[in-house]
């Protein structure tokens, strides 16, 4: 039983819940969080499942870390490790009495729900579920969405990255339709301020492309290396061919190595691995590439965008909500490497529109993208007065 406090004259103890901090785009936006939450409104936990990640050194010192003990002795028996997970998050909310907590990701959401009984709790849908939860739960599935589903009609708060994530989940968990928030990403680049580099890309004469992203099957990577081919082979024979420089590991690379490989594209796919300096790369790179099946809010995309680095992209899930009123990408379809290598095409033959959507990016990340408006969004979740 968690005990009843005074909450009029105290901080409001949060429990952020991420699975790791190794790089991600939800990591990326817990550990934002972590470091800007109030403090005079807020005590600031963190569950890991995994201490593990480039980020973790960035967590602030006064945030406490709770890490999972991964107790898993014994014979393996479907839902073990699941509810030793649920039985750790509870101790944690009791033993420091948490007054919020705030579940990223559908593998929080799963521990949180039978976990929080009692206390409030945010829950955030990064991905539309319908794409999402298939795709990486291949056992089970139809256990783990009507667990999910449960869950979630016990937030009190239920939110969602982007419009289309939104829509998605109420139709996969039957949430009451308009019930999920959207509230965007942010970011917290300084646009005002942009570290691109620009006398080095207006002296390289070589188009540099980037990718970055883990190399999993739903971020494209294959459909992107597919399109570079279509690219090369009609690239103009006056200028040298594109590099495109891949950053980000996976279970895929190897493959993807072998498929560049096939295609002859040896000299112009450049595999970099994973990198702490990435957004180096991003401000440096002539045009940031994102090939998604699917996605909810890419962070990726609007980092890219905050430096003033112009983006090539699919119309996957939230990303097309990263245009308003003006154009601010060039645009491919899902899946599809001929339009996306005619998209880089279109972007190799059109500079001053690419020097458009460079302004329109960085007026909608100023308008709907800034740090402090979407940061003040979630406190007021957190903590309603």
């Amino acid at each position: 039983m968690i005990e009843s406090r005074d909450l009029s004259n105290v901080r409001k103890r949060v429990l952020l819940m991420i699975s790791s901090m190794r790089g991600g785009g939800s990591e990326r936006q817990v550990l934002l969080l972590a470091q800007h939450l109030c403090r005079d409104r807020f005590d600031v936990h963190l569950y890991l499942s995994d201490a593990a990640g480039a980020f973790l050194d960035h967590v602030p010192v006064d945030v406490t870390i709770h890490v999972d003990p991964k107790v898993a002795n014994g014979m393996y028996f479907p839902g073990r490790r699941l509810r030793q997970q649920i039985a750790f998050v509870r101790s944690v909310i009791e033993q420091h009495q948490i007054d919020v907590v705030y579940d990223r990701t559908f593998h929080m959401t799963m521990l949180a729900g039978p976990a929080a009984v009692g206390v409030r709790r945010v829950s955030t849908i990064v991905s539309p579920p319908h794409l999402a939860v298939p795709f990486v739960e291949h056992r089970f599935v139809w256990l783990k969405r009507k667990r999910l589903a449960k869950a979630y009609r016990g937030s009190d708060v239920v939110v969602a990255v982007s419009k289309q994530a939104a829509e998605s989940a109420e139709r996969f968990y039957g949430l009451p339709s308009g019930s999920v928030v959207v509230i965007p990403n942010p970011v917290s680049v300084d646009w005002n301020d942009s570290p691109q580099a620009a006398n080095e890309t207006a002296l390289r004469q070589q188009t540099r492309l980037l990718c970055v992203g883990r190399m999993t099957a739903e971020k494209g990577h294959a459909d992107l290396i597919d399109a570079m081919a279509h690219a090369v082979e009609s690239w103009p024979a006056t200028k040298p061919p594109p590099e495109l420089r891949l950053v980000g590991d996976g279970p895929l690379r190897f493959e993807l190595e072998q498929q560049s490989h096939a295609l002859q594209l040896d000299a112009v796919c450049k595999f970099l691995g994973k990198k702490n300096d990435a957004m180096n790369e991003i401000c440096a790179a002539d045009a940031l590439i994102l090939p998604s099946r699917f996605e909810g809010m890419p962070n990726v995309v609007l980092e890219a965008m905050a430096v003033g680095t112009p983006v090539i992209a699919t119309r996957s899930g939230g990303t097309v909500e990263l245009q308003r009123d003006q154009p601010t990408a060039f645009w491919a379809e899902v899946a599809n490497p001929k339009s996306l290598g005619e998209a880089i095409l279109e972007f190799s033959r059109h500079p001053d529109r690419a020097q458009q959507h460079r302004h329109s990016a960085l007026d909608l990340i100023e308008r709907h993208h800034r740090l402090e408006v979407i940061l003040a969004k979630i406190e007021s979740l957190l903590d309603p007065r």
